[in-house]
Parts: C-alpha cells; sequence; structure tokens
C-alpha cells in the first residue's frame, strides 16, 4: 500500500532502525553518572549531539533534544520572547506556520504580549520586503518556517534573516519539512526540527540556539540539555534519530533522490489538472520541497475523497475543513486565498516507486468522478437561457459504501428563490462543498451581469464561494451579513 503522507511522520529509516537496537543494549544508563555504563551513555548522547549539529549547521553546544519538535517550538518562542523581554515583548510571525508556532503565539498573547501576522501571497510565500516593513523597535522576535508543511513552499529565510540580523531581532526557524534536504541557509538565530519527519523514531525534536542569542529558558529546568529541556534523555531514540539524519544528509544518493520525487512531483503537478476537471493546484511551483504537492478538487468532500483513496491503497493527507474536527478551513489554505474543498496533499517518502505514482494518476480521475456524482454535482453549472425560470438543483446521493462519519452525504437541497436582486440560494445547514455545488448549478440561470446570493453557515463557504468565482472567470461581489451565517454575492460575467 502505497504511503503517500511523509510530511506527516516519514517511515522509520532502516539505518535509524539499527541504531535503535543497538542503543537500547548500550544507552540505557544515566548519562549524569560516572561509572562505566553511565560513561557509556554520555558518548552516546555526545556523538549524537555531534552529528546533529552538523546537519544542522550549529555548534554542538548549540543544541539540545527535546521530547517532540512542538516542544521544541514552544520552549523556542517561549525562551527567545522571555530573554528579550527588555526590548519588547511583540511576536511576529507568518500566516501559516504550524500549529505549534500559533498555540505558542495565543499563550504569548494571553500572558500580555503582543502578536503580529505577516501576510502570505497565494502560494503561500512571504515577501522579505513585508518582513522588513513590519519589524518594528519593539519586536522581540520572528518566527519563519523554512517550508510549509501543507503545500511545501519554500520561505525566503536567508533574506528573511539577513534583514532581522540587520535590526538586531533574532529569527526562529521552524525546519519540520525540509531539514531533510539540507541545512537551512542564513543568520538564523534558534531552529526547531523533529525527527520523525526524517525517517527517525517519534518523539525526538531539536532546538537549536546559537551563541550570542538571548535566551531564557521557561519552566522548571535541571541540569540536563543546558537546562532547556527537563528529564532523563532518551538515548536509545535521539542515536537513532541521528543516525537517520546524518544517513539522510552524507549519503551519495541524496541530492540525486530529491531530484528523482521533484520529477515525480512535477509529474503530479501537471497530470492531475489534466485528468480531473476543475483542479487547482496550490503551492508555489519553483520554490518548493521536491517531494510535497497539494491540489484541490471543486464539487468534492474532502474526508470521502480521502476514504475512497485510502480503500483505492493510498494514504494521504488534506487540509479540508471536511476533514477537520473543528470544521474549519485550513489556516494555511485560509491564508492564501485559495479552494480548500477536495484537498488532497501528496508527500513521498525516499524511495517512492515511480510505478506507484502513476497508479495514483489511474485511480484518481474515478474516484472524484464518483464522489462527485455522489454529491449531486454531475449537473453543476447547466447550460440555461438567461431569461429560463430557475428550478431548484437536486442533491441527491446515489447509493453506494457507507460513508465515514462527518461525510456529505443524501443531504436535501436549499430552496431557490428569486428576489428583486436576483436568485438566492438557501444552503443553511449544509456543509462546504454542497453550497458551492447549489451555486454552480443556478449560475447559468441568470443574465450576464444579473447575481447569485448564498446563503451559507459553513465557515469554509468564506473561501470557496470565492475561490470558485476565480476558477470560474465570474465576479466575486463580497459578504454581508446574514439573521444565520453570511450571504455571499456572486455576478455572473460569463
Amino acid at each position: 500500500m502505497p504511503y503517500f503522507d511523509a510530511a506527516s511522520a516519514a517511515p522509520l529509516h532502516p539505518v535509524a532502525r539499527e541504531a535503535l537496537l543497538a542503543a537500547l543494549d548500550e544507552g540505557w544508563a544515566d548519562p549524569a553518572r560516572l561509572y562505566r555504563e553511565g560513561r557509556r551513555g554520555r558518548l552516546l548522547l555526545d556523538a549524537a549531539r555531534e552529528a546533529a549539529a552538523e546537519a544542522v549547521g550549529c555548534r554542538p553546544d548549540e543544541l539540545v533534544f527535546i521530547p517532540s519538535g512542538t516542544q521544541a517550538v514552544h520552549a523556542g518562542v517561549a525562551g527567545a520572547l522571555a530573554g528579550r523581554r527588555r526590548a519588547g515583548r511583540r511576536l511576529l510571525h507568518s500566516a501559516v506556520e504550524h500549529s505549534s508556532v500559533l498555540h505558542a503565539a495565543e499563550a504569548h498573547a494571553a500572558a500580555g504580549g503582543t502578536v503580529a501576522e505577516l501576510a502570505v501571497d497565494r502560494t503561500g510565500r512571504v515577501a522579505a520586503g513585508d518582513v522588513a516593513a513590519a519589524l518594528t523597535p519593539d519586536t522581540a522576535l520572528v518566527a519563519l518556517q523554512s517550508a510549509n508543511h501543507e503545500v511545501g513552499t519554500e520561505q525566503p529565510v536567508e533574506e528573511v534573516a539577513e534583514l532581522c540580523q540587520e535590526a538586531g531581532v533574532p529569527l526562529l526557524v521552524d525546519a519540520a519539512q525540509s531539514l531533510v534536504w539540507g541545512p537551512v541557509p542564513g543568520a538564523w538565530s534558534l531552529l526547531a526540527a523533529s525527527a520523525h519527519k526524517w525517517g527517525g523514531p517519534p518523539g525526538v525534536g531539536l532546538l537549536a540556539v546559537r551563541k550570542g542569542t538571548r535566551f531564557a529558558p521557561q519552566g522548571p529546568r535541571d541540569e540536563r540539555e543546558s537546562g532547556r529541556s527537563a528529564g532523563f534523555e532518551n538515548i536509545p531514540a535521539v542515536v537513532a534519530a541521528a543516525a537517520a539524519l546524518r544517513a539522510l544528509r552524507s549519503g551519495p544518493g541524496t541530492a540525486a533522490e530529491a531530484a528523482r520525487l521533484r520529477g515525480l512531483v512535477d509529474r503530479i503537478r501537471t497530470r492531475v489538472p489534466e485528468l480531473v476537471p476543475d483542479v487547482e493546484v496550490v503551492g508555489d511551483p519553483v520554490h518548493r520541497l521536491p517531494h510535497l504537492v497539494t491540489f484541490s478538487c471543486l464539487y468534492v468532500d474532502g474526508e470521502t475523497l480521502l476514504h475512497e483513496l485510502d480503500r483505492a491503497g493510498f494514504s494521504v493527507s488534506s487540509g479540508s475543513s471536511c476533514t477537520s474536527s473543528t470544521l474549519t478551513p485550513s489556516h494555511v489554505l485560509r491564508a492564501m486565498g485559495v479552494l480548500s474543498e477536495g484537498n488532497v496533499r501528496v508527500s513521498l517518502p525516499y524511495g517512492t516507486a515511480e510505478a506507484d505514482v502513476e497508479r495514483f494518476l489511474e485511480v484518481l480521475p474515478g474516484i472524484v468522478r464518483s464522489v462527485r456524482e455522489r454529491l449531486g454535482a454531475g449537473a453543476a453549472e447547466p447550460v440555461a437561457a438567461p431569461d429560463s425560470v430557475p428550478q431548484e438543483p437536486s442533491v441527491a446521493a446515489a447509493e453506494g459504501p457507507e460513508e465515514p462519519a462527518g461525510a456529505v452525504t443524501e443531504e436535501p437541497a436549499g430552496a431557490v428563490t428569486e428576489e428583486p436582486e436576483g436568485l438566492v440560494v438557501d444552503s443553511l445547514g449544509r456543509r462546504c462543498p454542497i453550497p458551492v455545488i447549489e451555486l454552480a448549478k443556478v449560475i447559468g440561470q441568470v443574465p450576464v451581469g444579473g447575481t447569485v446570493t448564498v446563503l451559507s453557515d459553513d465557515e469554509a463557504a468564506r473561501l470557496d464561494i470565492p475561490a470558485w468565482c476565480g476558477m470560474r472567470d465570474q465576479e466575486y461581489v463580497g459578504e454581508r451579513a446574514a439573521e444565520r451565517g453570511a450571504a455571499y454575492v456572486v455576478r455572473r460575467r460569463v
């Protein structure tokens, strides 16, 4: 079964497995003790730290191991802000950061600090000029990921690091997704990463704090890991994580594998829009990770799509609102202003076979078509005369296998009424993509210049209706308050 979700967790590297098993026998003792077993554990820990530091591009005494990448981010943000308290209490981060950064920002704001968010363009990339303009005298820390975890877009870290250095503001880089492909360039001040992203075991993160960076660890401290991570070190897991990173980064085939995976991703980026109608490939086409591609499909429920791909043997993930317990679109897709419905993220692990990618391209069109038919989207955007009588759209679900909880199936159509200002589609209580499907079905029933108003209380509609307009060359007039939810107004252009 092809596993295409390396951005969540990469399969355990064979070298990591061997190192883990060996370290379980040799590295179980307390490395802080002076007897033989303790000294052996200390040697293993020191060797792992040196290997990881070389891969990161820092000194061994600048790097500590932490139980997870999320904790590394939290510790890095909190420690850097505390160390810079006299300079100011303002945290600046991009709108597409990992949730670990957003949660750290929320905690900082709750404690009385201030937080500012940097907008991104439609590819998910921050403009270095926007960072320069946002660097105020009270800015204590800037947080910027090296590459996005959902769409793969790389950020201009080196340029931003130079701007931060000139302003005397430390830069924290979340390098969880990119570290496997090479060191993060530039004069960054802090860096966090997570071992399970590069084929190490879960439960190992790392935090690098370069010399000269003011840093005050927060919370209870002890003598371990320079006071930055309390508790007994998991030496076997740390050794395995460092071994995997060293094997990937020092091996002669790493660059070749990155190029090979980039070619496979290029094929997905090119072929999916050719094979599947109404698809938007998102993320920067050039400045991106080599192994990751994300696309969104109009008129598709993301949870059902992922379920059907899983049944077909493919493990992929999504940023769609309909695959989330919060029922809101991914904050990354929302910040980019791109389509969220039917979102699929494919992230290829090392060694992915070309045949598996080809089979994915073979089965995807049929699965998308089946999901659309199940949602009644086959009649979307009918050709109709401008003076035709509006008809209620039908959203009937075809019989099929039982759907997972939360999937959008067998929902009755909303009422379509004709008001003086145009057609009004009532899709209240219905989750996307139903509101978009109902909009598409009736847009042809109004004359060019006429409007359709969609009533929806699904947060995803705020993103998906404007995105549909962009894909369909229709005019998104805007949103206004309604008794329930919001009213989204679309003007027919073509």
